[in-house]
């Protein structure tokens, strides 16, 4: 059974830089995967030869967009990028919401600490 978990990284960006990676096939194979394709609404993520497709179940311009693997059975299950920008301080976080098994959600962490290094690159922070 998957569980839910949330990660949050701050980057020191404006929401609509970082929304672009977020949300855009050029934006999200700069740093999220090898390259990605949009087509008819469905954003195809492919990793060293493998493809894996997802659709966009909601979004809202320079705060948050949710995806939903097409090969998940289970329509509860999404992944979501989300930007909090703290009012008092203007910091910019980038709040992630994702599902894995238990025994894999070290493995998820890990792998979404190295994404967010290769998304800071990509930003030049």
């Amino acid at each position: 059974m998957k569980i839910k978990y949330e990660l949050e990284y701050t980057l020191n960006t404006s929401p609509n830089i970082l929304f672009t990676r977020l949300s855009t096939p050029e934006g999200l194979s700069e740093w999220f995967a090898d390259d990605v394709n949009l087509r008819t609404g469905k954003f195809t993520f492919i990793w060293e030869g493998t493809e894996q497709e997802a659709s966009v179940i909601q979004k809202k311009a320079n705060k948050f967009i949710r995806f939903h693997w097409e090969d998940d059975d289970d329509q509860e299950h999404f992944f979501e990028f989300r930007i909090h920008t703290d009012e008092l301080t203007g910091d910019v976080a980038l709040l992630i919401t994702d599902f894995a098994e238990e025994d894999e959600k070290d493995d998820a962490v890990d792998l979404w600490d190295t994404q967010i290094s290769e998304l800071k690159q990509a930003i030049g922070l």
